[in-house]
């Protein structure tokens, strides 16, 4: 048995696909100009919150006494939503985030506080999984996510200012470039803490950069529905069953079949809201013999049955 493993096949983009199958989206909410002195009071979100300072300073001050200094070029995203501040001067009122007079459609600079110059520029937005999933994109995350502009982050940069210019005068299909270019920004902040984490960290996010547990996951995602066992997914990344096991648990943060199940439950999700399969076509899709077993694994999963999940979910993948 070879100890090395099978080349990594970047034409299967493991994120991408998590991506796409929760439904991911992004919406940019404010571009602000700020004069001194300001105080912005941002409520809890239901998703991931952003703030990018294209120029200025400013301060977060999260919950627990928590503070992040930013500077021109930073890029803070609160994984949580968390309600917090942003402010110029630590001892300036704080005005309430949604109370702010804005443009339609959340289109065009908006203008606030003292009459400091120069003023901070600032856009806010957020990004949304549309069908959050148990293996928990977003939990995997640090609460904060702090990147500050860098030579290997140019890309990221490109595409911020383009956020800047954009956001700043209305114009026709704006809404929709908006939307694109920050998807575009969650993806390369994704990128950016998967190339920083250490082994161990992130789970199957962290995992991906293994030349071996990536090669795993990729075989999975290749292929659900096949019955992969240790000693035949370990011989086919260069590993021993115990050693491939021991490390998969490691990095992943759970067993191999754990991460196998929850792979095909969101697969079978999937192919539910397509509402095109019977049960029976969908638990042969994702690796179940039969629809008996499929089921009793979908319920322990998602919490419902099969026939439940599609009735509540039925044309989701429309919206």
């Amino acid at each position: 048995m070879s100890n090395r493993p099978e080349s990594y096949d970047p034409s299967v983009d493991i994120l991408a696909a998590a991506l796409d199958r929760l439904r991911f989206s992004g919406t940019l909410l404010f571009h602000y100009e700020l004069c001194r002195p300001w105080s912005l009071s941002v409520p809890q979100f239901p998703e991931a919150v952003f703030h990018y300072l294209s120029r200025g300073s400013a301060t977060v001050a999260l919950p627990g006494g928590r503070k992040r200094s930013m500077e021109a070029g930073d890029l803070i995203v609160l994984t949580r939503g968390e309600p917090h501040l942003l402010y110029s001067d630590a001892f300036a009122k704080p005005y309430p985030l949604l109370d702010l007079e804005r443009p339609p459609a959340h289109a065009g600079v908006i203008h606030h506080g003292g009459k400091g110059r120069p003023p901070s520029t600032m856009l806010c937005g957020y990004f949304t999984l549309a069908r959050p999933s148990r293996n928990g994109l977003m939990d995997l995350l640090p609460r904060v996510l702090h990147l500050k502009p860098e030579p290997d982050n140019g890309w990221l940069d490109t595409i911020l200012q383009r956020l800047v210019s954009e956001s700043a005068t209305q114009r026709p299909g704006q809404q929709a470039v908006l939307a694109r270019i920050t998807e575009v920004i969650f993806v390369e902040v994704l990128r950016s803490w998967v190339g920083s984490i250490k082994p161990g960290e992130g789970g199957w996010l962290g995992a991906i950069n293994d030349p071996h547990i990536g090669k795993a996951l990729q075989l999975i995602h290749e292929r659900p529905e096949h019955p992969w066992t240790l000693r035949e997914l370990g011989s086919r990344v260069g590993l021993g069953r115990s050693a491939f096991s021991d490390r998969f648990t490691k990095l992943v943060g759970q067993t191999m079949h754990a991460y196998m199940t929850a792979r095909r439950m969101e697969d079978g999700a999937t192919l539910l809201e397509a509402g095109n399969a019977s049960i029976a076509q969908v638990a042969a899709n994702v690796g179940y013999e039969t629809a008996s077993a499929f089921s009793k694994a979908f319920s322990r999963h998602h919490g419902q049955s099969p026939a439940r999940y599609r009735s509540a979910h039925a044309g989701s993948e429309l919206r």
